[in-house]
């Protein structure tokens, strides 16, 4: 097949869940047989079109920002949207997969999908709905009504999670219309790096770090109510350790309040890692904190359960992360309440033999989302597709 992926954000040059389950599924893909193209922002010196990794990279438009004041730009994603017209069409696809958010480029592939008849995917990451209230106010509502526009645009949808499919069908798509087929690690290059410290990774007395935490230093990810769970947790662990991977505007008032909290000289503020870096941070930690507000899959939950370390999250409307951890068995799952948290990292410190048995679970629960597996899946949806077309 020639597949297209069209997402205006393109990994390595941008880094997210969504850009590199594109780019995972491309190459092996492509390894497979396929003529795989991805479609983005041109956020790469040289020419417009290359060959990267076995895939064509298509640069449709020239790099613009893709947060305003902290915010997606909908002027970037609208400009996608009509310069990707006239470059998608140039090509004869057997399929297009659309990653669905920022929106305005559905519309463009199903324009090219009813004009060529080439049948369309649409990838669903996260669904918002009246989410939109909170992150725009009252201007909430034209994003909510260009969601809703956009779910009946597909018959054949992918839900990244089943909490994504749930609220798809929410929305009014028929469970008939979505297939889950969820974000992937590479296993066997997981267990190829090296746990930071070059200890094993067995056993609570060979970690670096009590507690990690890894993602952009956003609001919504409720870093403060984590180093306020430290402060807390000081009291009973007093050379307690918790690294703080990624960076954002947040950054420095999560500073600030470390240090008025008298946190700070037991909080790591590390920065962004690359990857191999970062894996060796998660398996050098006892217990990874996600206590984010809103996540569309949470990779991050995966990659800890590679790595055999178990993840504490939170109970939030908009938080998918809270459906891959199975409470009390490969993680917890506690109320959005610096509290909350500190009780659930203490039953992951502070009992050694429950630490074990929870890693057990989490390297058990990683099998299932191993790239290659996914991509067989993912296979048999794209083919399917093509025949109905």
């Amino acid at each position: 097949m020639k597949i297209a992926f069209v997402y205006d954000a393109v990994y390595p040059w941008v880094k997210g869940g969504a850009e590199m389950r594109i780019h995972e599924l491309g190459k092996r893909l492509s390894d497979q047989g396929h003529e795989v193209h991805i479609f983005g922002v041109k956020w790469w010196e040289g020419k417009d079109t290359f060959d990267y990794e076995g895939m064509t990279l298509h640069g449709v438009c020239k790099a613009r920002d893709l947060y305003v004041n902290g915010r997606r730009s909908i002027s970037e994603a609208i400009i996608f949207a009509a310069k990707l017209f006239p470059r998608l069409r140039k090509e004869n696809f057997d399929l297009i997969d659309v990653s669905v958010f920022p929106y305005f480029s559905c519309f463009t592939v199903k324009a090219i999908s009813i004009l060529e008849k080439i049948p369309s995917v649409f990838t669903w990451h996260e669904v918002w709905d009246d989410y939109w209230y909170e992150y725009l106010g009252g201007a909430g509502i034209f994003g909510q009504l260009v969601e809703k526009a956009v779910s009946k645009l597909s018959e054949n949808n992918i839900a990244v999670s089943s909490w994504t499919k749930d609220r798809l069908e929410g929305l009014g798509v028929p469970g008939k219309r979505i297939t889950v087929i969820p974000n992937g690690i590479d296993l066997k290059k997981i267990s190829e790096i090296e746990t930071e410290g070059g200890k094993s990774p067995v056993g609570l007395e060979s970690k670096i770090y009590d507690i990690i935490f890894a993602g952009r230093l956003i609001k919504e990810k409720n870093v403060d109510l984590l180093i306020k769970a430290v402060a807390l947790l000081k009291a009973d662990f007093p050379d307690i350790r918790c690294c703080i991977v990624g960076d954002g505007p947040e950054k420095t008032a999560l500073v600030e309040l470390a240090k008025k909290i008298g946190a700070y000289e037991s909080v790591e503020f590390a920065g962004f890692q690359e990857y191999g870096a970062l894996i060796g941070k998660i398996k050098a930690s006892k217990v990874l904190v996600l206590p984010s507000s809103r996540e569309g899959f949470g990779m991050v939950v995966i990659e800890a359960f590679a790595c055999g370390v178990p993840v504490v999250t939170v109970k939030a409307k908009y938080n998918a992360a809270q459906g891959l951890v199975e409470d009390g068995v490969d993680g917890f799952i506690v109320e959005l309440d610096e509290g909350e948290i500190a009780k659930a990292v203490v039953k992951t410190i502070g009992k050694p033999s429950g630490n074990t048995k929870t890693s057990e679970a989490a390297l058990r629960k990683a099998e299932n989302h191993d790239w290659e597996e996914i991509v067989k899946n993912i296979q048999l949806v794209f083919e399917a597709c093509v025949r109905r077309n």
